[in-house]
């Protein structure tokens, strides 16, 4: 009779270090974390990927803010608030509001800001009235006079994705997991 004797003690290590990382998954998902908020970091860079929606005429005048005597916007205004401004960073509160999170199963980003969902996944907003904050009436360029409020009726927001990844950020989160496996393996 032949004996064939096989020394496993190779395999089982290796298969016990891998159970260990399976277990203990904390840097895996917090390395995922990172790499979602590197790609909404980078979707607010380029203003979406795919391109967003562009902003409607009145939302940019809009931004300009304050008008001259005449109704109109101020070139200087205009130059200082709405050129070179980039969709969804008026201020950068979304952007900068943007928390990535992960545990031992998860591995997430996110935001608390209250209107992140509407400019995320579009949507229309409710009819409200507007009223002036800091003066005694509003005025907007072709409003023809000033007013005490406005009854708006609500706005169509297009969807602004940016808590999404593309082709580049799913094959770096792969990439990620399986370096993570191969330095479980000892590879």
């Amino acid at each position: 009779m032949i004996d064939i004797k096989i020394d496993s003690q190779d395999v089982v290590e290796k298969l016990k270090r891998v159970e260990k990382a399976l277990t203990h998954r904390e840097s895996l998902m917090r390395a995922i974390a990172g790499i979602m908020a590197d790609a909404v970091e980078e979707n607010f860079a380029r203003e979406g990927r795919p391109a967003w929606q562009g902003l409607k005429p009145g939302s940019w005048l809009s931004r300009a803010g304050a008008l001259t005597k005449t109704g109109q916007v101020s070139a200087a205004r205009l130059e200082k608030k709405v050129r070179g401004g980039k969709i969804l960073q008026r201020s950068g509160r979304l952007a900068g509001s943007m928390t990535e999170f992960s545990d031992n199963d998860n591995a997430g980003v996110g935001t608390n800001v209250k209107y992140a969902a509407i400019q995320n996944f579009g949507g229309k907003t409710k009819p409200h009235e507007i009223r002036p904050r800091n003066k005694k009436a509003l005025a907007w360029a072709g409003g023809g006079h000033p007013v005490g409020k406005v009854n708006h009726p609500g706005s169509n927001i297009p969807a602004r994705e940016f808590l999404v990844l593309d082709d580049s950020d799913k094959q770096r989160i792969e990439t990620t997991v399986e370096d993570y496996l191969r330095e479980a393996v000892g590879e």
